[in-house]
């Protein structure tokens, strides 16, 4: 086979290959005679069949796969064996002739190959990038601190309802008639849950300020949650279409009042949060807090970093030249089911996406970072125990750690984003090692307002 390459504006490449029946007879001859081994044709017996008839009615389609798959193995061999950075897959060239495979070859295919723009990108103590830092105060710790203690606490019985303790309510529903009597009949809810805090109107919620245990209050659930039928439909055992005409004023008898007591800041709450024995007294607690928020937040500032060397890295670079006629040819391929404004509306940023792709291609070779199978497996278990960390748990056995990332791992749809981020958190390590950093201190809510922005972008 014959290969040739031109690309002479270095990012529209030109692949010419030239296939010869040499490069593909032997092969073809192969598959059909294996084909005559397990033919069944009527009248000759397994094996016997005339290979004129087999060739007749095979030869054609056996040719042509094996065209197809001599094509993309010495394509890409090609690419490979040269360097030729490509971008996306080789799409068939306008100077493409057509070609009768029915007829003896040669055969001359021709693709047009999108080439990365050249450029080097290199990071070292003399490029300033900017690391933030959160500052752990008082303040963060504290919310930190009520926040366990929210998560560990419980429901009291109280006899009067508080709004401002955010207090729950059970209690019985009765639709009532015109007159304000329970309808005959009409809608029953017994043990009906309600949290007047989420009533909508002010002047239905106020209905149940100061209400004591035992009171028969009367709202109207329309007034009370207008346009969400959904919730009257959840709060009144309904289906969703069953409520779009009630109108109707119904009483609610409280027969139970729940408030929710934090826990304690105790040594109970204490061995909760950290294991038994784990801490002491307050002041140990609040130490172990903090250094569980800087750990926490290690992974959103070194993101951040990352961010900061991405900025910092494409401007060093500068603009690149991409071959846009023919990425736009590639993505819109890759997009079938779009419609034909998809790719004018993502290119831009399917652009600045490759090129940090492109950088961070540069960066992580130069870091010398490769990726073990234990790497991305580490990444699954810190998945994982930030997880578990929302919901406040935060002493999970490793062995669950371990049982949670395998089964992560074992689905095809999470390894891509998990070496992805593995690469991400390698990188990140390398490049505080190399480059000059500014560390600054900011405030937590600075700092999520900066990735909120950023996000947004």
């Amino acid at each position: 086979m014959k290969i040739s390459f031109e690309n002479p504006d270095k990012i529209n490449g030109l692949l010419t290959m030239t296939v010869e029946e040499s490069d593909y007879q032997e092969k073809v001859e192969k598959k059909l005679k294996d084909y005559r081994k397990k033919a069944h044709v009527p009248g000759f017996r397994p094996g016997q069949v005339p290979m004129g008839m087999i060739r007749k009615q095979m030869g054609s389609s056996v040719k042509v796969d094996e065209i197809n798959r001599l094509l993309g193995e010495e394509m890409y061999k090609y690419i490979r064996e040269n360097n030729i950075q490509m971008l996306g897959e080789p799409m068939p060239s306008d100077k493409q002739t057509p070609q009768d495979l029915e007829k003896e070859g040669p055969y001359t295919f021709i693709f047009d190959v999108a080439v990365a723009p050249e450029f080097t990108i290199q990071l070292s103590d003399k490029d300033k990038v900017e690391y933030l830092t959160v500052k752990v105060d008082d303040e963060l710790i504290d919310r930190q601190v009520d926040m366990y203690a929210s998560q560990q606490g419980h429901y009291d019985k109280v006899e009067e309802y508080d709004a401002d303790q955010r207090d729950m309510l059970k209690g019985d529903l009765r639709q009532l008639d015109a007159e304000g009597n329970t309808l005959e009949g009409g809608i029953t809810v017994d043990s009906a849950s309600l949290l007047p805090q989420y009533i909508k109107v002010e002047e239905q919620k106020a209905l149940f300020d100061g209400a004591h245990l035992g009171d028969i209050i009367t709202f109207n659930p329309k007034k009370a949650y207008p346009d969400n039928d959904a919730e009257i439909a959840a709060l009144l055992k309904l289906k969703k279409e069953e409520v779009a005409e009630l109108s109707s004023d119904f009483s609610y008898q409280i027969t139970e009042i729940s408030r929710y007591v934090k826990a304690p800041v105790n040594q109970e709450l204490f061995d909760r949060v950290f294991g038994e024995g784990a801490v002491a007294n307050e002041k140990e607690f609040r130490q172990k807090v903090a250094e569980q928020i800087q750990a926490q937040l290690q992974g959103e500032t070194d993101y951040q970093f990352l961010l900061n060397v991405r900025k910092y890295a494409e401007v060093k670079v500068g603009e690149l030249t991409f071959p846009e006629e023919l990425l736009k040819r590639v993505m819109k391929n890759n997009n079938k089911d779009k419609d034909d404004d998809y790719v004018e509306k993502n290119f831009a940023g399917s652009i600045r996406e490759l090129k940090w792709h492109l950088i961070k291609e540069q960066l992580v070779a130069q870091s010398g970072i490769k990726v073990a199978d234990e790497d991305v497996k580490e990444t699954a278990k810190e998945a994982a125990r930030q997880q578990f960390a929302q919901y406040g748990m935060n002493n999970v056995p490793d062995e669950y750690l371990e049982n949670y990332a395998d089964d992560m791992l074992k689905k095809r749809e999470n390894i891509d984003g998990l070496l992805d981020r593995t690469i991400d958190r390698k990188l990140t390590q390398a490049l505080k090692g190399k480059v000059k950093m500014q560390t600054k201190e900011v405030s937590l809510d600075d700092f999520n307002k900066l990735i909120r922005e950023q996000n947004a972008q």
